[in-house]
């Protein structure tokens, strides 16, 4: 499995239009194969930050809903991006 996670920056005044132009990629993502959750919303304190959550089972599915990344321009409206990707080797109830 694996976690895409983090956050990104973009202009306070641009973040509320990035978040709702981003319901399609979201949408889309939650009816691939292989996406176990997907996630692009706005922080609840900082106005310019946007969070960033994907649960992937493989990283083959990953990769082919992946294709060339976001369109040009959101890529244009980020700022700064701090996003990790993490593989899990087990998974277990709290």
């Amino acid at each position: 499995m694996l976690i895409i996670a983090g956050s990104l920056r973009v202009s306070r005044t641009q973040r509320d239009a990035y978040v709702a132009d981003s319901v399609p990629v979201v949408e889309a993502a939650r009816s691939t194969d292989g996406c176990l959750d997907f996630s692009i919303c706005a922080d609840t304190v900082e106005s310019d930050r946007v969070l960033v959550y994907e649960r992937w089972e493989t990283e083959e599915q990953l990769l082919a809903f992946r294709g060339a990344g976001p369109s040009d321009d959101q890529q244009a409206a980020i700022l700064d991006a701090d996003v990790k990707r993490y593989t899990i080797s087990s998974v277990g109830e709290p």
